[in-house]
């Protein structure tokens, strides 16, 4: 009797896995991502997406905590007042040693820049279905990826999200080699962005003790590529995710948002919602950044979550070294070392950081683990 229910669960469970990959085929086969399925008038969350029930119960039980305040660093007078320059630096340390993120203001990217950047991504995603198709693809070696989920099979659950992926740098593309209702603010919000990532990286190397130029001679900010996701409108917001826990497998991430909440730190283990802040941009640590810091600098876990108002718009830009240059190794940075402070972690190329990150998914558990000394 034991071994035939042992024998049946074995079978439901096969026969759940087949249809679970059934239905995630079907869903990537159509090419229409989420917002296919929204506009589709769907009133319920398929289940692929349906996040385990610990996921979702905290969310409903803990979704903010208003005791912390979150790091806000005004930018402006670096440059002319030495005072206000070390003000900066120190915020800077403070904010990504305790929290691995905080917003800047006064940055120097334009408004109308940002903004035409939103509306560049609104534009790609609000056009009709067939002709996004062309661009749907899983394809990595492609200029432009854009598809729902990258680990869309690997997952436990899918997150209410659609993405465009770009390498932006160090070899900007053609531009037909980029979707044409966005192509220009692609470019010009690249160029823009990059300057931005300079400064931060100097900032961010005189807040760890180091020369100014140290980490951007390292080639951390060589690479840039963007990630332009579209979070449509969600039927059951409570019962998926937008994007799921995880850490940024770069050295350093610059996101533009919209004026939609939603973004979440985990900060003393409890999730804190990041107050969207008009013309501020959200900088994050990465995982490369706290491996080569040796854990000075924090790579903090975040989420999206899903809700069922209006539309959400955000660009991460990610900044890496090239990914061509796979023989470059980065550990912890010698400087930062001591007899009371040994390397944490073994050496790694990006190339070798980025495959097995993107293999591993957003499964809740951070690639540094797999690095650790």
């Amino acid at each position: 009797m034991a071994a035939n229910i042992i024998e049946a669960d074995a079978a439901a469970g096969d026969q759940w896995v087949n249809d679970r990959i059934s239905e995630l085929r079907a869903f990537d086969d159509s090419k229409a991502g989420v917002k296919g399925l929204v506009d589709a008038g769907i009133t319920k969350v398929p289940r692929i997406f349906i996040q385990p029930p610990d996921d979702y119960y905290d969310k409903k039980s803990n979704p903010s905590n208003p005791r912390y305040e979150f790091p806000l660093i005004d930018l402006e007078g670096f440059s002319d007042d030495p005072n206000k320059c070390k003000e900066i630096i120190d915020s800077v340390r403070d904010a990504s040693e305790a929290w691995g993120f905080f917003q800047v203001i006064n940055h120097g990217i334009p408004d109308i820049v940002l903004e035409e950047m939103l509306d560049g991504v609104r534009r790609f995603y609000e056009q009709d279905t067939e002709v996004k198709k062309e661009w749907y693809t899983r394809d990595t070696t492609r200029r432009v990826v854009y598809n729902s989920n990258f680990d869309l099979y690997s997952a436990p659950s899918a997150n209410w999200r659609d993405t465009i992926f770009c390498p932006m740098a160090p070899d900007l593309p053609k531009p037909d080699e980029l979707p044409l209702v966005c192509r220009d603010i692609m470019i010009e919000f690249t160029k823009q962005v990059m300057k931005l990532g300079s400064f931060l990286f100097q900032l961010l190397s005189v807040a760890l003790g180091l020369k100014r130029d140290h980490l951007e001679d390292m080639g951390c900010a060589e690479g840039l590529a963007l990630l332009c996701h579209y979070y449509p409108m969600c039927p059951q917001p409570e019962l998926t995710l937008g994007t799921s826990q995880h850490a940024d497998g770069d050295f350093l991430t610059v996101l533009l948002n919209d004026q939609v909440s939603g973004l979440q730190v985990l900060h003393q283990n409890q999730w804190v919602d990041v107050p969207p802040v008009r013309g501020a941009l959200i900088v994050n640590i990465g995982d490369l950044l706290q491996l080569v810091s040796n854990d000075r600098f924090f790579s903090s876990e975040h989420r999206v979550l899903a809700n069922n108002v209006t539309p959400r718009i955000s660009v991460a830009c990610f900044f890496r070294s090239d990914l061509s240059a796979s023989s470059k190794l980065y550990g912890p940075i010698e400087e930062l070392l001591s007899e009371d402070n040994p390397p944490k972690y073994r050496a790694t190329t990006v190339k070798d950081y980025v495959t097995y990150y993107n293999t591993k998914g957003l499964d809740g558990t951070s690639a540094l683990l797999h690095y650790r000394i």
